[in-house]
């Protein structure tokens, strides 16, 4: 994947994510994880996955795949920012935890402003 495609993917990705469409934006950040490399990076990327799909059991009012799905999206979050993940991921856990406990809204997926 060029470097154009995957930027044109993540957009995509982060458009429907906060959008709320979480289905789709697995699907999207799926195209971006598959097209990985490293097996460090992979990881956090699985974790934005799972986030999209704990988010959407959590609109579909299914409390087990919110538990099961969201912990293991904080689980492979957890941790620094990684310079090759350009989505901001620290905050996004925070968020995404207090969220799922229904504490707050859903995250947003949003670049980093480095990225």
């Amino acid at each position: 994947m060029s470097p154009e495609e995957r930027r044109a993917h993540l957009i995509r990705a982060r458009e429907l994510f906060n959008a709320g469409d979480y289905w789709a934006a697995h699907e999207a950040l799926e195209t971006v994880w598959r097209s990985i490399i490293s097996d460090d990076a992979a990881s956090v990327w699985q974790g934005l996955i799972q986030a999209a799909a704990a988010l959407l059991h959590l609109q579909r009012g299914n409390r087990h795949g919110v538990t099961v799905v969201g912990r293991g999206a904080l689980d492979k979050l957890r941790g620094p920012q990684r310079p090759d993940v350009e989505f901001e991921t620290v905050q996004f856990g925070a968020h995404l935890a207090r969220a799922l406990a229904g504490e707050g809204d859903p995250p947003r997926l949003e670049f980093r402003s480095d990225a």
